[in-house]
């Protein structure tokens, strides 16, 4: 296959699990605004706890739709490795999330639903780019290529053209 071709394919698998993060993510920010906006107009929690109690829920739901889901091709040999680096990821995610809505509310007041639900879904934003990063990255890992092929994955081209090596200048005979 051509580098073009080679290439071709690896933006394509990205583009498919761009899409499919997006759908668990979207599912996941439903879940997460709808859980926050329950909590804060039928409890008397602070706004910023009503947001981390929406965000580990939403957490939850998330873990389930990406491992069953967008990354369910992905190494699945250490579990308990992958739950752990989810949960630390998720939780600097939560943290710059909640940040967010944290210095909109105490730092400049805002703090009216709609401020709270804008500042929040910000939040969401900024902390979503963080996470695909870190999950695709770090949690749910690629095979390896012989795993892959025993399990009867489909053949793809070799990605190593994108770690092209100079080719050595020809010798001068004298």
């Amino acid at each position: 296959m051509s580098e073009r071709g080679a290439l071709r394919v690896r933006l394509d698998r990205l583009v498919r699990e761009v899409v499919k993060f997006g759908a668990v993510g979207g599912a996941g920010l439903l879940v997460n605004l709808l859980v926050f906006n329950l909590v804060r107009h039928t409890t008397t929690l602070p706004v910023v706890r009503a947001s981390i109690l929406a965000t580990v829920v939403a957490i939850a739901f998330n873990y389930v739709g990406f491992r069953y889901f967008t990354y369910r091709d992905r190494d699945k040999s250490r579990r308990t490795k992958e739950l752990t680096l989810f949960l630390l990821f998720s939780v600097v995610g939560l943290v710059i999330e909640n940040g967010v809505l944290y210095a909109a509310t105490y730092g400049f007041g805002w703090d009216s639903p709609l401020q709270s639900n804008v500042f929040k879904f910000l939040g969401i934003g900024i902390a979503t780019l963080f996470r695909f990063w870190s999950y695709r990255t770090w949690v749910f890992r690629a095979q390896p290529a012989a795993a892959a092929a025993a399990a009867g994955a489909v053949d793809l081209p070799d990605e190593s053209f994108l770690e092209r090596k100079p080719t050595p200048p020809d010798r001068v005979r004298g």
